[in-house]
């Protein structure tokens, strides 16, 4: 009987030490995601290496702005393209540090009693403010095209293949996306 009890204890101290022993796991690869910059980031990237900027102009309480985040920017042929053909810039259309661009020191500006906006952001977007626009510039930042509103994955890569393979150029937007496969 003392035979038995010594055998299973010895049984279930070897099984506990072998399921205690942490073995090494693969670790899963980790999902590619937009490399986003800030735009002071992005031009001066541009002057070394010249590339088109894409850029997310967002609110913090924008919910349509946070969908696009889960959604859009993670579907990997969005990330995979994005990061590819552009710099991308992600500006808060509120945030309250200066930005210089091409010579001029822009700020944040309120009237009172309302919301205010970053002057970066209201002159990208010709003074139509709606979040979530996108803005994209040329190699030399220059303003190629305005995009409002929320875009499903599919959407935007059509959009984005518009302006980075420079279809602009020779179509209009909506020409292009009868055509496009």
């Amino acid at each position: 009987m003392m035979r038995k009890v010594v055998i299973s204890s010895l049984l279930l101290l070897l099984a506990i030490g072998f399921f205690s022993f942490d073995f090494p796991h693969e670790k899963a690869p980790e999902k590619e995601t937009i490399k986003w910059m800030s735009f002071e980031e992005a031009v001066l990237l541009s002057k070394k290496n010249p590339k088109k900027m894409f850029i997310d102009i967002y609110t913090e309480w924008c919910g349509w702005c946070k969908k696009m985040d889960k959604m859009t920017f993670t579907n990997p042929e969005v990330v995979a393209y994005v990061n590819e053909h552009f710099y991308p810039v992600k500006l808060d259309a509120e945030q309250k540090g200066e930005i210089k661009y091409k010579g001029h020191k822009l700020k944040y500006v309120a009237e009172e009693g309302r919301r205010g906006v970053h002057e970066l952001a209201y002159s990208l977007l010709e003074g139509k403010l709606g979040y979530p626009s996108f803005v994209y510039l040329d190699e030399n930042q220059d303003r190629i095209t305005i995009s409002p509103g929320y875009k499903d994955a599919e959407v935007i890569i059509k959009e984005l293949k518009f302006v980075g393979e420079e279809h602009y150029k020779r179509f209009t937007y909506k020409d292009y996306v009868k055509n496009y496969r």
